[in-house]
């Protein structure tokens, strides 16, 4: 009888939301569920997890690990908690705690005209029938107009207390696609006065609800008027979200006010302090807090290290992104780097045929690429250094990156190189890569695809401007990766946006 094969050893490095640790095993578990078993034994983990692996085949992009077999033998593998968790976190804290209010994104299809009330939903059927025969318009009485106004600033308000003109005008094409009856027989689109109607309504509609004590319509409220003559003019320090927020500035739950909420936020203090910290507490607190978060940041606008006292958790990766799904309801790591590793191709492409041609952005570009094309390793995390690199250059974007000094640096990374050579663009081996941020080094990371996205994600969780010398880097970020704002796009980047589709 054949003896079995020897076991062989298997080295691990498991990787947690704010730290890594290494593991090793005799030999290869039975089945995924008896690695995770041993991990929660050994690294002392009591919450449920699934996990994902660094997968070689893929040039070291993240897939679940569904069979032991395909874990290689010296592996990375991710912990993802699992959404029920939290559960088993301490209850003390948490059986007080409730989530904010959260809006939905604009969509970014059709705009979806909402249902009438029922009379009117049949006048404007009828309205429909009657227009397919006889192409006549229905008339539009007083309270017809009204539920329709009143209807769509709800349903807009759901979506962006302050929508720009060219939302309105998506709202108003939608209403008479659904009900070609409501068209304005002398306008040219047939939605010119919708257009007016919707934009005026959604004024009165903020009024009814900065009444009702709706914080993100209130903080604009006290402008200067007739019996406020020295308050600040009325359209100067509007306060609004400027790049897809849709929990700009919530109301606090309920039953919760300032000094409740800020005994929360001095318990997220002392757990961030601790070696051991419960992560599902921190994450729980940081929701049920966030509405407190928003009105410090968007209404004081402290220094950002005295916000980043007040609320440590921002500098663990873990909570900064959940922040960001918070204010946008969009996952920020799995979205970037899905859309970044998807153009990677294209945009190398793209950079090595401006860097074939003459003048200092391809002067620029071509030592870069030579870098590159040194490195005896091209991974996922090699491909996406050089990209984040190579874009500013191409963008054209102003170079600042031979200063060393902080005093003065609004937001940047500094790279920590341990060789001699200063001189290099990019370095894809560092000592660590810290984010600057009004000349403090907030947080240090270990490579550049996570620094610069833990630095976008800091921009938008305290409410900061982009850096002039990044601006068009950032709105690619924001705007082709991201989908967020897909607004006016700058030359430059809808050229680069054109080139990426063809």
């Amino acid at each position: 009888m054949a003896a079995a094969p020897p076991q062989q050893p298997m080295l691990i490095r498991v990787v947690e939301t704010d730290r890594a640790r290494k593991l090793k095993l005799s030999s290869r578990p039975a089945s995924v569920d008896a690695l995770i078993k041993i991990i929660k034994e050994q690294l002392e983990i009591d919450l449920d997890f699934s996990l994902f692996y660094e997968d070689p085949d893929f040039d070291g992009k993240l897939t679940s690990l569904a069979d032991i077999e395909e874990l290689p033998e010296k592996a990375i593998v991710h912990i993802s908690l699992s959404e029920d968790s939290s559960s088993t976190a301490s209850t003390d804290l948490l059986s007080d705690v409730s989530s904010p209010e959260s809006l939905s994104r604009w969509p970014q299809g059709p705009f979806p005209v909402p249902t009438f009330a029922f009379d009117f939903e049949l006048k404007l059927q009828h309205g429909n029938a009657e227009y397919e025969r006889s192409n006549r318009h229905l008339k539009l009485t007083r309270d017809l107009k009204h539920d329709i106004l009143e209807k769509l600033a709800s349903t807009m308000y759901s979506f962006k207390a302050y929508p720009s003109d060219k939302e309105i005008a998506k709202a108003a094409e939608a209403l008479v696609a659904k009900h070609p009856c409501s068209k304005e027989a002398g306008s040219e689109t047939g939605c010119n006065g919708w257009k007016n109607s919707i934009k005026f309504k959604m004024g009165n509609y903020r009024t009814k609800i900065r009444w009702a004590g709706c914080q993100e319509v209130t903080v604009n409220a006290g402008k200067r008027s007739r019996s406020n003559p020295d308050n600040e003019p009325s359209h100067s320090n509007i306060k609004r979200p400027k790049r897809a927020e849709v929990n700009f500035l919530p109301n606090f739950p309920q039953g919760k006010d300032p000094s409740s909420l800020d005994q929360l936020r001095q318990a997220i203090v002392e757990e961030v302090k601790k070696a051991e910290k419960n992560l599902p507490l921190i994450r729980k607190l940081m929701e049920t807090t966030f509405p407190l978060h928003r009105q410090t940041i968007v209404m004081s606008c402290p220094p950002v290290k005295e916000l980043l006292a007040l609320w440590p958790a921002l500098k663990m990766e873990s909570e900064l992104y959940a922040e960001f799904q918070r204010i946008t309801n969009q996952n920020l790591p799995n979205t970037f780097y899905a859309e970044l590793d998807r153009h990677l191709p294209r945009l190398m492409t793209l950079f090595r045929q401006k860097a074939s041609k003459t003048g200092k952005t391809a002067d620029a570009l071509a030592e870069i690429l030579r870098i590159h094309d040194e490195q005896e390793i091209h991974d996922i995390h090699t491909k996406r250094t050089t990209v984040l690199h190579a874009l500013p250059v191409y963008l054209r974007e102003d170079d600042e990156s031979d200063e060393l000094e902080l005093d003065g640096v609004e937001v940047a990374l500094f790279t920590v190189i341990s060789d001699h050579d200063t001189t290099s663009p990019v370095h894809y081996q560092p000592v660590k890569i810290s984010v600057v941020i009004e000349s403090d080094a907030v947080v240090s990371l270990p490579r550049f695809g996570e620094a610069f996205l833990v630095m976008f994600g800091l921009i938008y969780a305290l409410h900061l401007s982009y850096p002039k010398a990044l601006t068009n880097t950032l709105d690619f970020t924001q705007k082709i990766l991201l989908g967020l704002e897909r607004g006016k796009l700058s030359p430059r980047l809808q050229t680069l946006k054109n080139d990426l589709v063809m």
